[in-house]
């Protein structure tokens, strides 16, 4: 008898360890974390921290070039400075919680997080920029005005796989966004306008060229008038063809 009241004491026990063991690990960040000087009263586990000439602040713009990284409180690995003061543990590559809210939209699994207009705070990118990381959870709060946290995948860097769309100054500063950490995207920026604008000037080139060709054909032959200006529209629609290869290939550029 005195051995089943044993046992069961030591199932209940363990079953109590590993209950505990799974709500620690739930809410550790897994990664190295180190110390990171943040003067803001306003900072707090989940916070997004952008990297700036004054420092370290809360990011507050969307799309932030200085994304840094997230204060987590509970990191697997931290490594400390301890000639810092007012530091918090930061990590920037890894898995984190983070706070995000639903100014920009529900939050799905696999859904890239991007900062806010609200400081510290992330939401879904939906555009090409930078980016904080990968939702590892959901997050679908009605009020907009709240805030939680979710499961990211935390590696800032700046995406383009978003599909080229809007005016001409948004394209314009999705491309110069990406010169500060992604060479590789920002000649594909450049050489897309490159092709682009080469493709404008062949254009116009070769239909003024052949325009002016014309019309003095036209005036030394009046009666083949017919014929020239058939010559003159085929001549058009290849200089459209001309163009629209050109800003065909500058689209697969930034595409693929």
């Amino acid at each position: 008898m005195d051995m089943k009241y044993l046992i069961l004491a030591i199932s209940a026990l363990t079953l109590l360890v590993l209950l505990h063991t799974e709500a620690i690990a739930q809410d550790t960040s897994s990664g190295v974390t180190i110390s990171i000087p943040i003067k803001d009263e306003n900072a707090q586990d989940g916070s997004i921290i952008s990297s700036t000439a004054k420092g370290y602040v809360l990011s507050n713009t969307a799309y932030d070039q200085s994304v840094y990284g997230v204060i987590t409180e509970n990191p697997s690995v931290f490594i400390e400075n301890v000639n810092l003061e007012d530091t918090k543990p930061v990590i920037s590559t890894g898995k984190a919680y983070v706070l995000v809210s639903t100014i920009n939209g529900e939050v799905n699994i696999n859904d890239l997080i991007t900062t806010s207009t609200i400081r510290g705070v992330g939401q879904k990118a939906t555009a090409n920029g930078f980016i904080l990381g990968t939702a590892l959870e959901g997050y679908s709060e009605p009020n907009k005005d709240t805030t939680g946290k979710i499961l990211v995948s935390v590696n800032p860097k700046y995406n383009g796989s978003f599909t080229a769309q809007g005016n001409l100054l948004e394209l314009l500063r999705s491309g110069l966004d990406a010169f500060p950490l992604s060479p590789l995207a920002s000649l594909r920026y450049f050489l897309a306008a490159i092709i682009a604008i080469v493709s404008f000037i062949l254009g116009f080139m070769y239909f003024g060229k052949v325009a002016r060709t014309g019309v003095e054909a036209l005036g030394r032959n009046p009666l083949a008038g017919r014929m020239i200006q058939l010559s003159v529209v085929l001549n058009l629609l290849l200089t459209i063809a001309i163009m629209a290869i050109g800003l065909g290939i500058a689209y697969l550029i930034l595409i693929l």
